[in-house]
């Protein structure tokens, strides 16, 4: 274990030490808060007001209390993935500069170099990311605020799910690579496509019917979902306090993803858990197992 947690110590600080490494993946969180507080606040609006029969009367506070909640959980979605991956990267940049074969000479075992790369994305991620949710969490006191110190623990319960799920995501994927730039375009592909397939730049609600089953099977869509669910917890409970009808709060829910169906079916905030955490579990499963076939054709 000594070993374990020194080449961890190591990892984290080789990745703050990088300035350009770390500037990145922190500012990545900052940018998407300002795109998203500048275009797609709006959008959120829309789509929220869009959802409401026509004459009803809403707070002004209450709609920018829900797209905030909304453009929270889209960042936070968004983020613990593509975060991990840019902090996951050392894994590959050891290789390129040959320090991974320098470490693997030493008595260190690979599984255990292996273990520090991934316990050290979850270290490093975690910090940029409750940074993030620190800083979108004064967006939303700003706006409208609805939320209870245990929508807060569960929000916060939701991002380590996710970085867990993003770190397991991207150690799979950097397995594979060998040169920085394999990194770069893996990078600018998840960072531009991943927000579309888990719903966090567009609510799977508005997608075809089609593209909606198949979204349905990935894990990432069930963790955005609940963050919405834990963001905008309050503001039902407010629309609830002001009278509004349940059918009209349920059809706000599913215009927002807070209510996922699958092949008809509502999918339950337990078995949102059940998925993601069963999806993190697997892909710790392939790593290792990757890890393992390694060593032998190495042998």
């Amino acid at each position: 274990m000594t070993g374990l947690g020194n080449l961890i110590r190591r990892n984290c600080k080789l990745f703050f030490k990088d300035k350009a490494m770390f500037f990145t993946s922190l500012i990545t969180p900052m940018i998407l808060l300002v795109l998203y507080a500048t275009f797609l606040a709006k959008v959120y609006r829309d789509s929220f007001a869009s959802s409401l029969p026509k004459g009803m009367d809403i707070p002004q506070k209450l709609i920018d209390a829900t797209a905030g909640g909304e453009l929270l959980s889209s960042l936070l979605a968004v983020s613990c993935v593509t975060v991990s991956v840019c902090c996951n990267a050392l894994m590959v940049q050891d290789k390129v500069t040959g320090a991974r074969r320098d470490l693997t000479m030493t008595p260190v075992r690979r599984s255990t170099l292996a273990l520090s790369y991934y316990f050290a994305t979850i270290i490093s991620t975690l910090i940029i990311c409750i940074l993030a949710l620190g800083a979108g969490m004064l967006y939303l006191a700003k706006v409208g605020w609805y939320m209870s110190a245990g929508d807060v623990f569960l929000l916060l319960s939701d991002v380590v799910l996710l970085v867990l799920f993003g770190t397991a995501l991207s150690s799979i994927i950097n397995f594979f690579l060998s040169s920085q730039g394999q990194i770069s375009a893996v990078g600018t592909i998840i960072s531009a496509g991943y927000g579309f397939i888990c719903g966090a730049y567009m609510p799977i609600s508005q997608f075809g019917a089609g593209l909606q089953k198949v979204i349905s099977f990935l894990p990432g869509t069930y963790g955005t979902s609940l963050l919405r669910n834990h963001a905008l917890r309050g503001v039902y409970a407010e629309m609830e306090a002001q009278q509004f009808p349940a059918e009209i709060i349920e059809s706000i829910k599913d215009s927002i993803d807070c209510n996922l169906y699958f092949f008809g079916t509502k999918v339950s905030l337990p078995a949102m858990y059940g998925i993601l955490c069963g999806a993190i579990v697997l892909l710790i499963g392939g790593y290792v197992l990757l890890n393992l076939l390694h060593r032998k054709a190495k042998k």
